[in-house]
């Protein structure tokens, strides 16, 4: 568990990384839109959860079935690695979506979504 000051800095520190992992993202994998992530600092880092965002669900089935769940896994592997944190098992911390399958199951509220995979 993080006191307050610590999970500042750790969320700043982990926002850049995953931002960078975004940026080189983006040209190796086809209709890749974005990401975010989602951590409650009391259960840090088990609680922490990547989410890679397509922008169509055809997007997401192709990255998945070729190897865009590897590069998600490596990217995301590496921003962890360099803010120092560790994870057992870093496909218990990943999960990846579609604007297409939020705009079709929650119109487009990607806070509603969000926060039924946090439920998870």
């Amino acid at each position: 568990m993080l006191d307050k000051k610590a999970s500042r800095q750790m969320e700043r520190r982990l926002t850049q990384a995953l931002t960078d992992a975004c940026e080189t993202a983006k040209p190796l994998l086809p209709g890749f839109a974005w990401l975010t992530h989602l951590v409650d600092y009391r259960r840090f880092p088990a609680s922490l959860r990547v989410v890679w965002v397509f922008e169509k669900q055809d997007d997401l089935t192709r990255a998945l079935k070729g190897d865009g769940r590897r590069r998600m896994r490596e990217l995301t592997q590496a921003a962890l690695f360099e803010v120092d944190v560790e994870v057992r098992d870093i496909d218990a911390h990943l999960d990846a979506d579609s604007e297409e399958e939020c705009r079709r199951v929650q119109g487009g509220d990607w806070e509603r979504r969000l926060a039924v995979l946090e439920r998870h």
